[in-house]
Parts: structure tokens; sequence; C-alpha cells
């Protein structure tokens, strides 16, 4: 058979509003260059749209004209990679999720550990953000707690109490194997959040040994700017938070 031919089987298996690249084609390394012309002649043939470099959908029409690939489906080219996670949205769209703010940020932050993530979905900007640790599928429910403490100050709308007792809820939910993984993680980011998860940790007495590290891993002489008072917290005082 050939690559055409192939592809177009594949293609036509393949739902409308789906996004595919050549894996899904299940093209093999000799078939590359011959595969990616034929697609760029059903891009022409308006069979196929570019959903971006590599990835291509099966443009769909209604009553009100085409309509494009969810938005998730389109973001998702962008966080995986060969099927494996590799990045995270994070930012005001994260904390909007979360319930953190109502405010709908008109771009959105991926955050990966060795790129910058940038591009456009629909109408969104994709704007690149830092990761402080390797991103998997299993650190990202830490990484996202942790960004709100490090964001804990510009999340838009957030009065710092209702943001401490989610932090507070959220951690309560962690077993002995989360809360070590949060630590381990914690320590890769900034001193502020190390001592902020500290301050957390400890009003809620949790992981001694764990205490111990974050507070080995600031600075006695430094200070935290939260605007955190130890009536709304405690602990901050014994960690520098301010």
């Amino acid at each position: 058979m050939k690559v055409t031919d192939k592809i177009v089987a594949k293609i036509n298996r393949i739902d409308t509003g789906d996004v595919f690249g050549y894996d899904t084609l299940g093209l093999k390394s000799d078939e590359i260059i011959a595969g990616s012309k034929a697609l760029s002649r059903l891009v022409g043939r308006g069979v196929i749209k570019r959903a971006r470099k590599g990835y291509y959908y099966k443009p769909k029409v209604s009553l009100f004209g085409e309509q494009k690939p969810r938005e998730d489906a389109l973001l998702s080219l962008y966080l995986f990679e060969k099927n494996k996670q590799v990045a995270y949205i994070t930012g005001t769209r994260l904390y909007n999720r979360l319930g953190l703010t109502t405010q709908v940020p008109s771009s959105i932050r991926v955050a990966s550990l060795d790129k910058q993530v940038k591009g456009i979905v629909g109408n969104v900007i994709i704007r690149p953000s830092k990761s402080y640790v390797r991103v998997t599928s299993d650190t990202i429910k830490y990484l996202e707690l942790l960004d709100v403490i490090k964001d804990l100050n510009t999340i838009p709308d957030l009065q710092k109490s209702d943001g401490l007792d989610y932090l507070k809820k959220t951690i309560y939910n962690f077993d002995t194997i989360e809360l070590k993984k949060l630590i381990t993680y914690g320590v890769a980011y900034p001193p502020k959040v190390r001592a902020l998860l500290g301050a957390l940790l400890e009003v809620m007495n949790f992981d001694t040994a764990g205490l111990s590290i974050l507070k080995k891993s600031i600075n006695p002489s430094s200070s935290y700017d939260y605007g955190i008072t130890p009536k709304m917290l405690s602990t901050a005082n014994s960690w520098n938070i301010v």
C-alpha cells in the first residue's frame, strides 16, 4: 500500500475534531518524508487542517461554520510528547480551575523544565513559565500546589485567609508518601515557598523530619513577604514570614 493510501485510510477512521500526529498514523521512519508530503497535499485540498507543526485535525462543519477541535485537545499538544506529559498549565488559568479566582486570563501559562512552551490555541496565547522540577503525570499535583504558594501574593481577587485555608485543606488530605514528595519538590522552589510550606506543615503538626529539611534550606536572617500575620498563621514568625 502506498504511503498516501495508508494515511488516507487512517484519517478516514479518525473522528472530526480529533487531533492527530505522525504517531497516530503509524508511519515508519522511512515513510516520514513521503507522509509529510502527503499530509501537505491533504491540507492543500482542505481534507485536514494543521493544528501546529506535525499535528493535524479533520475539520468539522456545522450550520455555524467550521468548528475547531476542543481547546483541551489543542492544549494537549503543548503538554505531551510521545504520550508522556512534559508540561502543565499554571498561572491564573490554573488558579481559576482551582476556584481561587474568578478571573479568566487571555493567555495561558505553560510550565516545563526543559523548554519554553509558546503557541496559540484559538484566540488564546500560550506563554512559557518555569517548572522547578521535571514534569510528569505524577508530579503535577504537587507542582500546582507549590505554585499556589509561590504566587499567593499575586493571585487575582484572592484573600490571604482563603488561600491559606485552601492550602491547609489540600495538604491535610495528603498521606505520608505524598507529604514526602511535596517536601522533596518544595526544596527545589524559591526560599519563600519553602518557608511558607514549612510554616503550614508545622501548624498542622506534620512531618518533623521534613520540617528540619525545609528549615535548613532557608536563610535564618531573611524574611519572606506574604502579608501574613501570626493571627492568620501562628507559625509565621518562626519561619520569618511577614
